[in-house]
């Protein structure tokens, strides 16, 4: 294989993957307590919270076959692309019910594309998985998930101007220790969200990243709780980093039957964008 066969990597094309996971009551609880939601965490037999399921079903490989990264060593289920670099781009999830604490799941995953596009600062890789979520046969989740592989220079480029503030915005907190328990609860060994000194030495960012799902949470929340319902279908793309240290603001528009929402820094660019729908 030379460094990027894409012909070579496209054979990934098609590969499934069949997983299954409990919906328990302690990591409920600790979902709940992570994103610090009102009430009380829901107990056996009720609703969970959407969003929830990137905590489920999780890959566990031995430690000893992680990667410099602390992501599982390149091939396997995911094509083995050879850049260093590899990050959460985007998605799109459709709710057609809903997972309850106590639910035995299973996860369907599926390679569904896999493409080279070339960017400002080198080459990008793209590969698109589908999941889906079933219980008792009964589709609870379909997600679109967009991967990115690049080089070390990958995320270079001209400057995106300053994002504009939303009509409902709100300031959060991406602290060390919520990017800690949120690689926790997800099971993500991914170096950048908790070893500053790799993150920082090696894959030469100024800090701790935010984790595009946790990103992604934020903003459902955000638009759940502006409309008083959660969203039933949900898509999101990350355009930028966000680090721990920065002052960090959620913000929505409401868009007609739904909600625009973005992350950004203080007088930073858009780092993830989002659209929320219902119906």
């Amino acid at each position: 294989m030379t460094e990027l066969d894409i012909d070579f990597l496209r054979g990934w094309i098609g590969r499934e993957q069949v997983s299954d996971d409990v919906l328990t009551e302690d990591l409920a609880r600790k979902y709940h307590a992570t994103f610090e939601m009102p009430g009380e965490a829901p107990h056996l037999g009720e609703i969970a919270p959407r969003m929830i399921h990137f905590c489920l079903a999780q890959l566990a490989v031995p430690t000893s076959a992680l990667g410099p990264d602390g992501h599982s060593r390149r091939g396997g289920f995911f094509p083995p692309v050879a850049l260093p670099r590899r990050m959460w781009a985007g998605g799109l999830i459709t709710f057609p019910g809903d997972l309850r604490v106590g639910d035995r799941i299973e996860r369907r995953s599926r390679i569904v594309d896999v493409a080279l596009k070339q960017g400002r600062g080198g080459p990008l890789c793209f590969v698109t998985v589908e999941h889906r979520i079933q219980v008792d046969e009964q589709k609870k989740l379909e997600e679109r998930q967009d991967i990115v592989y690049l080089g070390l220079d990958g995320g270079g480029g001209k400057a995106a101007s300053p994002a504009q503030p939303g009509a409902y915005r709100r300031r959060v907190e991406g602290s060390a220790p919520l990017l800690f328990r949120y690689s926790a609860l997800t099971f993500n060994g991914h170096r950048i969200h908790y070893d500053r000194r790799y993150v920082t030495e090696v894959e030469g960012y100024p800090g701790l990243i935010v984790h595009g799902p946790l990103q992604a949470a934020w903003l459902f929340n955000h638009a759940a709780e502006l409309q008083g319902a959660p969203p039933s279908r949900f898509a999101f793309r990350g355009l930028s980093p966000l680090f721990d240290d920065d002052a960090i603001f959620i913000n929505a528009e409401v868009d007609g039957e739904g909600v625009k929402l973005w992350t950004a820094r203080e007088d930073g660019p858009v780092a993830m964008s989002a659209e929320a729908s219902w119906g």
